[in-house]
């Protein structure tokens, strides 16, 4: 039997992008597709991006992330994205042709695996709340160095996030942690 897919939107922190959650499940983890040559192993975002209006398409779990052209109105979108996300899941348009499973293996010294651990498990679901994604990249010198994807990618609280709870976060869990930077994409 079919499931009925229903699609509701939110606005994220970032005012250009929104967040299409349906109750199905659409992919396991997350993935980016920032630029519409990177949705070439993505049937689903390759016709996202067929609309002159996308400008970045985010998927996590039952959602993805649209963030639209500088000079598109949500008022005038907003609806043929809608539609068009519930369509899309209805035929089961992939999200990949061929997904890679992301388990998390955390690798490195001690510190690192518990700043990845702290991470995965306290600051990845309330930043994909907001319809982004956060991955580790790196620390050295006391100082982490991550990923901010989706919605988090040029919002304008997301330096505040990173610094005011990220950054604070793991200070507190982690004492030889001395600074939370974004590597820009």
């Amino acid at each position: 039997m079919a499931i009925n897919i229903n699609v509701y939107t939110e606005s994220t922190p970032n005012p250009a992008t929104r967040k299409f959650l349906v109750n199905k499940l659409l992919i396991n983890g997350s993935v980016d597709f920032a630029t519409k040559e990177s949705a070439e192993t993505s049937p689903f975002a390759k016709e996202l991006y067929k609309f002159n209006f996308v400008n970045g398409v985010f998927f996590a779990s039952n959602f993805v992330t649209i963030t639209k052209t500088e000079e598109a109105d949500w008022a005038d979108i907003e609806q043929i994205l809608k539609e068009f996300v519930k369509g899309a899941v209805e035929s089961e348009l992939k999200v990949q042709e061929n997904p890679q499973e992301e388990a998390p293996a955390f690798e490195g010294t001690e510190q690192e695996i518990k700043i990845q651990q702290i991470l995965h498990d306290y600051v990845r679901p309330a930043v994909e709340q907001d319809g982004g994604a956060i991955s580790y990249k790196s620390f050295e010198n006391g100082v982490v160095t991550v990923e901010l994807r989706g919605s988090c990618s040029g919002c304008p609280s997301s330096t505040f996030t990173l610094k005011a709870g990220i950054e604070n976060l793991l200070k507190r869990m982690v004492p030889e942690v001395q600074e939370v930077v974004s590597e820009a994409l």
